[in-house]
C-alpha cells in the first residue's frame, strides 16, 4: 500500500468539525508523555505545556492532539503515564466533558485505535494518591479499590477535517506517520525495536534511526511526501510526526505543529477567526529577574 493510499484511507471516514470565525482550535502533537524517568522527553517541558493548556482552556479553545500524545512504544503501563501527569489528564477530563477534546493516534500510540484498549485504559484510572482536603494542600495514598472517571467513551481517530461551510475552506488533520512506511505499515516492528533496543541504547547516546524526528533524511522524505499529498489533492494538510514546526503556502499547503519535546520550548498551531497562528511557548525573564511562561506568535496565516 502506497503512502498516498494510507493517507486517503485515514481521511475516508474522518469526522468533520465546524470551522468558522466563531470557533477556536489549538493543535498540539508529539507530546510523548512518558513515565517520568530519564527516557521521558516530555518531562522537561511539563510546566510549559500545562501553562499553555490552562491558557487554552480558559480562552475556550477546543483542544486537538494530532497523535503521539503518549509514549506507548517505550512504556507498557499507560496507567503509570496517567498517574505521573494526572493534572494534564484531569484537564483533558474537563475538556472532554465540555466536548472540547479530540485526540488522534500516531505511530507511538497506535494501540489507541483499538476501542477495547481505550475502554480499558482511558475510561477510568486508579490514582496512587488522593488529596486529603478541598484545599489540595496534602495527599495520602489512595485505597487499592479507588478509581475515578477519566475519559469514558473516548474514541481516538486517525484523522479529522475542519470545514467552513460558507467559504468551503477545509483543513485536513492527521499525525503524518502514514507517509512513513517504517512507522505505519511496519509500526509493530518499529515499536518492538524502540522498546527493546533503542530505548536502552538511548542512555548511551545512540539515536533511533527509525525516528523521522531524529533522522534528517527520513524527516525530509516524510515532509516531501506529505507536501506532495497536499498538492495533489489540493488540500491544506496539518500534521505532526517530524517534530519540525512549519507553515505552508498556496504552492505548498503543508503545515506542521512541531512538538512538545524541543529542548527549550513547545510549539502548537492556533486556529481562531480566519487566522492560523504558529505559536511557541517558552520560559523568559522579566527585568526584575522574574521567570514566566511566554507565548510567541512565530507565523500568521490568513485562511480565507
Amino acid at each position: 500500500m502506497s503512502y498516498m493510499t494510507r493517507l486517503n484511507r485515514a481521511f475516508s471516514k474522518a469526522p468533520i468539525l465546524q470551522l468558522s470565525e466563531q470557533t477556536s482550535y489549538v493543535l498540539f502533537s508529539d507530546c510523548h508523555r512518558g513515565t517520568g524517568n530519564s527516557n521521558d522527553n516530555f518531562l522537561k517541558n511539563r510546566t510549559l505545556y500545562y501553562a499553555a493548556l490552562t491558557y487554552y482552556e480558559q480562552e475556550d479553545y477546543t483542544y486537538i492532539e494530532l497523535g503521539d500524545g503518549d509514549e506507548l512504544w517505550e512504556n507498557r503501563c499507560y496507567s503509570r503515564i496517567i498517574d505521573i501527569y494526572r493534572d494534564i489528564f484531569l484537564m483533558f477530563k474537563k475538556l472532554h466533558e465540555e466536548n472540547r477534546l479530540y485526540l488522534l493516534y500516531g505511530n507511538h500510540d497506535h494501540c489507541k485505535k483499538n476501542r477495547r484498549y481505550c475502554k480499558k485504559h482511558c475510561s477510568t484510572y486508579q490514582p496512587s494518591y488522593i488529596c486529603c482536603n478541598k484545599c489540595h494542600t496534602s495527599e495520602k495514598p489512595a485505597d487499592p479499590g479507588h478509581y475515578i472517571s477519566l475519559l469514558p467513551c473516548m474514541q481516538f481517530f486517525p484523522a479529522l477535517i475542519l470545514k467552513n461551510a460558507q467559504t468551503g475552506t477545509e483543513l485536513y488533520l492527521t499525525h503524518g506517520h502514514q507517509a512513513d512506511f517504517l512507522n505505519s505499515t511496519l509500526a509493530p516492528l518499529s515499536g518492538f525495536l524502540v522498546r527493546w533496543i533503542w530505548k536502552p541504547l538511548e542512555h548511551l547516546g545512540v539515536q533511533d534511526p527509525t525516528s523521522a524526528a531524529r533522522n534528517y533524511t527520513r524527516k525530509q522524505t516524510t515532509e516531501k511526501r506529505l507536501t506532495q499529498w497536499a498538492r495533489q489533492n489540493h488540500k491544506i494538510l496539518i500534521a505532526g510526526h517530524t517534530h519540525r514546526p512549519m507553515t505552508g503556502s498556496p504552492a505548498s499547503p503543508y503545515f506542521n505543529t512541531g512538538s512538545c519535546v524541543h529542548p527549550e520550548s513547545i510549539t502548537c498551531i492556533e486556529i481562531s477567526g480566519n487566522a492560523l497562528l504558529l505559536v511557541r511557548w517558552r520560559l523568559d525573564t522579566k527585568k526584575n529577574r522574574t521567570i514566566y511562561v511566554k507565548r510567541e506568535v512565530l507565523e500568521h496565516v490568513i485562511l480565507w
